[in-house]
């Protein structure tokens, strides 16, 4: 028996029948071709989600006309040749005994026409700073109308495509929302009514699917001055063409408030959940998303009511097996929050993730890793971080005997230490689960041991992993000695309760969490760097908002563009815009300056007779836990190849 018996129960859906209250949640993911065809990669990780138990599967946002294409490989619904792809997709899903769901949408003025090929369009001139600031060409009557149409025709594709279930985006600040907004929708024709649009989209897409089951999805507030808030929302949707709709799924936010859109681990689970509970008075099954990624949260919202499905993306895109697994009751690999997968979005690439190393990667490489090792090898890893951790799971679990030696007095290296951080609530997570999954395994962990030649050798492994990481980065300023200067590393390990006031000196992505985490809780803070930017290295999802929270605080000053040249006991010395002067200091000043590779010595590993691989931090991989994560992948593939 299932111990989440409300997410297990079955669900209709007009026409259609979900097998359980889980759906998998469009998610672009830069896998189709340049001109929005599916490909073989895009199917497969969409079958694995389907495997892996969702009861509906949707593709991404797909754009119904080419002047709607946000990205240069989202997936497109503009012409009959996509239709095969989508065939294709429908069919793998079906086969798995989930149903099939594609998104119908248009970015207006969100679209860039870099990427486009073409001006963007929208109901008035408002331009979207954060999507890049394309002047939207105003649609016409006849525009409108036609767009209406475009969207028609989607719908009518995905129906010969054998697609069970239509959702109409009408969320997050694309066109059907930019309608209803009185931000971006300035008319005073026929589309000055907010839902006008709306309805005859509908309408159209009804009319083209009649056997299909027909939704919309929303935000239940726009997040932003003067914009939609909730009651108004509802109040628009309530008075829109519901008696054609078979569900309403509710999301929140614009791409002015994008942390709504995908919110930040520091959001509490199920943040939307009261917002979409009001719109089961309309009578139509609900879903939400917005932070459900444990299964506890799921559990609750469903059995209490607040909604009847919830919406999933990133949690199944860190483990495709969630479902499954948590009908189940066995343990998954959790989704960390950390917004990478949103972040790297813009690049183009095939979107990654920083827990599941497998995510936009070629299945040539999966293969790889497949392959099982000769009879009696053993491995000993040095250094219990995420790149240990990984590779003591991936080779433990083709039969490798390994033995993780730390010299810590627990595993994770920096990632514990990120873990106590403000704005990383959801890190002990991930450190949680690689250590079930290394009891799962056998694998034995010695912690408090440090890797000297005597202790290897005593071990007898057939290979040595090096996966300890970097060695911290000393800046070369006078006074980095001076007793009230101290690495941010060093100053996480000792646990010191937040100082009244300090200095953080630098502008990486682990300076700024630190001096959030100490604004948060009271500390007076300054920051204190040479570059220009908070956090450059990160994307801006995981950057935004802390650096919000910072530059918001009045107990932080920030100082960026002054590089320390002296640290005396009251002051820093510094060359700034106008020159060299001195910035006062009071309490700790804590440095973070990022890290360098860096193996430990055991001795001589010639005389050890055995293959030496570096992986992670120590082979230069460790600018982020994703890169370290996909450089183990990589490093236990190399090694479940070599010969004995």
């Amino acid at each position: 028996m299932t111990p989440f018996p409300s997410l297990a129960a079955p669900l209709k859906l007009g026409q259609v029948t979900l097998a359980n209250r889980i759906v998998s949640a469009p998610m672009e993911r830069n896998y189709c071709t340049p001109d929005g065809v599916l490909t073989d990669a895009y199917i497969g990780y969409l079958e694995e989600r389907a495997a892996g138990g969702a009861a509906l599967v949707f593709s991404e946002a797909a754009y119904v006309r080419a002047d709607g294409k946000g990205r240069v490989r989202q997936m497109g619904l503009t012409e009959d040749r996509h239709i095969p792809g989508m065939a294709a997709l429908a069919e793998t899903i079906h086969r798995h005994g989930s149903r099939a769901g594609v998104e119908l949408n248009h970015g207006g003025r969100t679209v860039q026409s870099k990427v486009s090929g073409t001006p963007p369009v929208a109901p008035s001139a408002v331009p979207c700073l954060p999507a890049g600031g394309d002047m939207p060409t105003v649609l016409g009557s006849q525009d409108v109308h036609d767009l209406v149409d475009a969207y028609g025709a989607a719908a009518r594709r995905c129906r010969e495509a054998g697609v069970d279930v239509l959702s109409i985006h009408a969320a997050h600040g694309y066109l059907v929302h930019q309608f209803l907004s009185p931000l971006t929708n300035l008319r005073t024709d026929e589309f000055a009514d907010p839902t006008r649009f709306l309805d005859l989209v509908v309408q159209a897409v009804r009319q083209a699917a009649p056997d299909l089951c027909v939704g919309i999805r929303i935000s239940a507030f726009e997040g932003v001055p003067d914009g939609l808030d909730a009651a108004r929302t509802l109040q628009l949707i309530g008075s829109a063409r519901l008696d054609l709709l078979d569900f309403i799924d509710v999301s929140a936010g614009n791409y002015e408030a994008a942390e709504w859109m995908v919110q930040p681990g520091e959001q509490p689970p199920g943040v939307l959940a009261p917002s979409a509970e009001p719109y089961r008075s309309f009578g139509l099954p609900v879903g939400v998303a917005g932070r459900i990624a444990v299964p506890r949260t799921a559990e609750a919202v469903i059995a209490g009511g607040q909604a009847d499905f919830v919406s999933m993306a990133r949690a199944l895109h860190a483990d495709p097996r969630w479902p499954n697994r948590v009908l189940a009751g066995e343990p998954f690999r959790p989704c960390i929050a950390c917004n990478l997968c949103i972040d790297r979005l813009h690049s183009g690439a095939p979107v990654p993730c920083t827990v599941n190393p497998e995510a936009g990667t070629p299945s040539t490489r999966r293969a790889a890793a497949s392959h099982a090792p000769p009879p009696g090898r053993s491995l000993v890893i040095v250094g219990a971080g995420p790149a240990g951790l990984e590779m003591a799971r991936r080779v433990a679990g083709r039969g490798v005997r390994v033995h993780i030696l730390e010299q810590e007095d627990r595993a994770g290296g920096e990632l514990a230490l990120a873990a106590r951080l403000h704005c990383f609530p959801r890190y002990q997570a991930i450190l949680d689960w690689y250590t079930d999954e290394m009891d799962r395994l056998g694998v034995v962990l010695h912690t408090g041991t440090r890797a000297d030649h005597d202790v290897v050798t005593a071990l007898r492994p057939s290979a040595l992993v090096i996966a300890t990481g970097g060695r911290v980065h000393a800046a070369d300023v006078e006074g980095t000695d001076l007793p009230h200067v101290i690495e941010v590393r060093e100053w996480l390990r000792r646990g010191d309760a937040p100082p009244e006031r300090c200095t953080v000196w630098g502008f990486d992505r682990a300076a700024m969490a630190v001096a959030d985490h100490l604004a948060v809780h009271g500390c007076e803070v300054q920051i204190v760097g040479a570059g220009t930017t908070l956090a450059p290295e990160a994307g801006p999802r995981a950057r935004n908002p802390s650096a919000a929270r910072l530059r918001g605080n009045p107990k932080v000053s920030i100082h960026l563009g002054y590089r320390v040249r002296a640290i005396r006991n009251d002051h820093l010395v510094v060359d700034g815009p106008d020159g060299r002067t001195t910035i006062p200091t009071r309490g700790p000043v804590i440095a973070s300056h990022g890290v360098k590779p860096a193996a430990p010595g055991i001795g001589p590993v010639e005389r050890l007779g055995i293959p030496v691989h570096l992986t992670g931090g120590a082979a230069g991989y460790g600018s982020s836990m994703h890169d370290a994560l996909q450089h183990a992948v990589s490093t236990a593939a190399d090694l479940l190849q070599t010969p004995r």
